[in-house]
């Protein structure tokens, strides 16, 4: 099969031939279908964050169902599924006490006796498998709880970003932060989680969402997904706007970028008893913090990975706020490209001026 892989860190996507294994006892063969580019797999294209090489990046992704392992029971072979990098394992804390999306997945990745999910073609070099999925390729390879049925008259291009975007910025407005309706959000980052959050946001009965962004296009787009206000993220005054619209602060904060500055800002637009919600990858060396007025107003502070989501549960509920024209994925996407395109999908991301890049593959 034809795949997008990182050779070496800061260099371009290189499309070359893979082969994939036969799936095991608990794993599922996918025919992708498509997969949007997201933020987080540029971090390790780049070396923001550190992954072995050679890999396939890739994890917002769609398809259908080719051939299941003997002990599969989720789905089955013709299953339209949408996947999710938090592969959960389904027994450790953090699965049973409900906090599935921390599950560190251990037991759905392949052990070095089983021989490596996906190898180069010809050599058979191991490639490895970034974020539990590596969906820059015709077929996916995953352990069938890094995936999920959905309804087949959904539109595969869409339901591609549920996997990452839609279920990171969604699921903090409904599973992080249990937004009460009337309640004040500001997102911080127009980008598709942060679009996602505010799309959420009025899903869920914000009363005021304030989109935050230096681009005038995002802040657009952001009206068009239910901002009920705009701030350029670049005004030196930005923070003051939002308290003084907001009589005091917000109630929820949502930093949906990864860099210092907008971490900060998201605590200092807080009212008191509010909370800020980090979503983005910040530098790993960076430190976000509460200061001791923050603390005795009782302000907080939390990570909310892939949004804390449910997947099995919580996915299938987007699909139905979809097809019932509650949840806007159309605006989310900017483009729809070929694999081969890939590195310049990338390029537009880094400018920071559209949304989400899709890539179609034929199926």
């Amino acid at each position: 099969m034809k795949a997008a892989i990182l050779e070496q860190v800061g260099k371009p996507l290189v499309i070359g031939d893979v082969d994939v294994a036969d799936p095991g006892p608990h794993e599922v063969l996918i025919q992708t279908a498509a997969c949007g580019l997201c933020h987080s797999d540029l971090h390790f294209i780049d070396g923001a964050y550190p992954h072995a090489t050679p890999a396939i990046p890739g994890h917002e992704a769609a398809g259908v169902v080719m051939a299941v392992g003997s002990e599969v029971r989720t789905v089955k072979p013709g299953d339209h599924v949408v996947t999710c990098l938090s592969a959960f394992c389904g027994h450790c804390e953090f699965c049973v006490t409900g906090r599935m999306a921390l599950c560190l997945g251990g037991d759905t990745r392949r052990q070095k006796s089983d021989g490596p999910r996906l190898t180069r073609a010809g050599d058979g070099e191991a490639v490895s498998q970034m974020l539990n999925l590596s969906a820059f390729a015709e077929q996916m390879l995953v352990h069938e709880h890094a995936c999920v049925a959905i309804d087949k008259d959904m539109p595969m291009d869409r339901a591609a970003l549920l996997g990452c975007a839609v279920t990171t910025g969604a699921g903090a407005i409904f599973n992080a932060c249990k937004l009460v309706p009337g309640e004040t959000v500001a997102v911080i980052g127009c980008g598709g989680v942060g679009l996602a959050a505010i799309n959420a946001a009025r899903i869920a009965g914000a009363g005021k969402v304030i989109a935050v962004d230096p681009v005038p296009e995002k802040r657009e787009l952001a009206k068009v997904l239910g901002a009920t206000h705009v701030v350029d993220a670049m005004a030196t005054d930005a923070a003051q706007q939002i308290i003084a619209m907001t009589g005091g602060g917000v109630h929820h904060a949502i930093e949906a970028v990864g860099r210092q500055a907008s971490a900060d800002m998201a605590v200092s637009i807080l009212r008191r008893g509010g909370t800020a919600t980090i979503l983005g990858m910040m530098p790993l060396d960076c430190k976000v913090g509460l200061g001791a007025m923050d603390l005795l107003g009782g302000k907080k502070l939390q990570g909310a990975i892939m949004g804390m989501n449910h997947f099995p549960v919580d996915l299938p509920r987007l699909v139905d706020f979809y097809m019932r024209g509650l949840l806007d994925l159309d605006t989310l996407i900017a483009e729809r490209i070929t694999l081969d395109q890939v590195n310049e999908g990338f390029d537009k991301m880094r400018s920071g001026h559209s949304a989400r890049s899709v890539i179609i593959f034929d199926t």
